[in-house]
């Protein structure tokens, strides 16, 4: 792969998405491998999971930063020629998608809020490109969980097409087999 590129690779829940992203993201020689996960402890074994997890990749060579919404606060993290894997859009977008639970005002019912969410996310990734030598994005296929909302699944839906068409290499996971669509 070359320098500079933007991986997309999406699949269903165990399909092998991430370790597929993580491989690829290794193939860059010399670069600090960059891992942004956007889990959020709201419980404590989430926080329990949340660190093990961040133990593990840290004993596998990962450098994590916990970024669960504003992607653009990792931005000043992340190094010139970093390679770097974010795991995953659909825990962004909840995240995002149904900020202000707890005020009983979610964004999603907010007219804008979402847009300008999705602007600041489309930014942050081009400034996270002009940095990194790879940049690999994992997510989950849109209707891969059946319990979501409209607005949750329309999102997801016109997320993923932007990345597919702006991503150098787009795939599919599947059983642990890797479709290239691009």
């Amino acid at each position: 792969m070359a320098s500079g590129q933007l991986i997309f690779v999406s699949g269903g829940v165990r399909s092998g998405k991430s370790a597929y992203a993580e491989t690829l993201v290794r193939q860059a020689k010399g670069a600090r491998n960059v891992y942004i996960a956007s889990g959020i402890a709201r419980d404590t074994e989430m926080a329990e999971r949340i660190a093990r997890h961040r133990k593990d990749r840290a004993q596998d060579g990962w450098w994590t930063i916990e970024q669960p919404q504003q992607l653009s606060e990792a931005l000043p993290l992340i190094r010139q020629n970093d390679a770097v894997l974010w795991d995953c859009i659909t825990t962004w977008l909840a995240n995002e998608l149904y900020e202000g639970f707890e005020q009983g005002s979610l964004c999603a019912d907010t007219p804008g809020c979402m847009e300008l969410k999705w602007q600041e996310l489309q930014n942050t990734i081009d400034s996270i490109l002009a940095k990194t030598v790879y940049f690999a994005i994992v997510s989950n296929e849109v209707l891969d969980e059946p319990l979501v909302d409209q607005a949750y699944q329309e999102w997801l839906g016109k997320i993923h097409q932007w990345f597919a068409s702006r991503a150098d290499r787009a795939i599919e996971m599947e059983n642990g087999l890797a479709i290239r669509r691009k």
